[in-house]
């Protein structure tokens, strides 16, 4: 019997968490998501302790989808389709290692899916230059303060979703629209 009930778990850190939990909210086939901390050295981590850069967490989400009707090849898809995977510690304005381009891999597979991907990426030179994106095994996830979780559906009027979460959806919604949630 399968404790997840056929579920899988993959967790992804691709710049500002309220961007990422947006881009895969859309999609058939994720249950749930969680916006939090991951890969660093301080327990149940603050917010403020995170973009300090002293925690060593990434702002990360953790997803739950149902691997018959969304893949994991396809969240990695669409992972390296709507954030910058060439630049260290950073995408766009937001700055430190807590916006850190990183996979963090719950099992093997998902281990060996994504270092196959970015070898991939890079020997096509899909971006013009390397990818920079570290994989790593997953550790203690650490689910952000409430009012970051669902930000961007409760805050889209605000200036960061408007102009940094928005086209980020809006290019999920064009791309992949076969993927969407109906």
């Amino acid at each position: 019997m399968n404790p997840n009930n056929g579920k899988e778990i993959a967790i992804f850190a691709g710049g500002c968490f309220w961007c990422t939990e947006a881009v895969f909210l859309e999609l058939n086939g994720v249950q749930s998501i969680k916006p939090g901390y991951i890969g660093g050295k301080t327990s149940n981590p603050t917010y403020e302790e995170v973009c300090s850069g002293y925690s060593g967490h990434a702002e990360a989400v953790k997803i739950v989808f149902d691997p018959s009707k969304i893949s994991y090849g396809e969240l990695l898809e669409i992972f390296f389709a709507t954030h910058d995977p060439t630049t260290i510690n950073r995408q766009g304005a937001d700055v430190g290692s807590q916006y850190r381009s990183e996979i963090f891999a719950t099992n093997e597979k998902q281990k060996e899916l994504a270092l196959a991907y970015i070898k991939l990426l890079n020997d096509e030179n899909t971006y013009g230059k390397k990818v920079v994106t570290k994989v790593s095994d997953a550790s203690t996830f650490y689910v952000a303060e409430d009012y970051h979780q669902n930000y961007y559906n409760q805050n889209k009027e605000k200036s960061y979703c408007t102009y940094v979460i928005t086209p980020k959806v809006e290019k999920v919604r064009k791309d992949f629209k076969d993927k969407l949630k109906k």
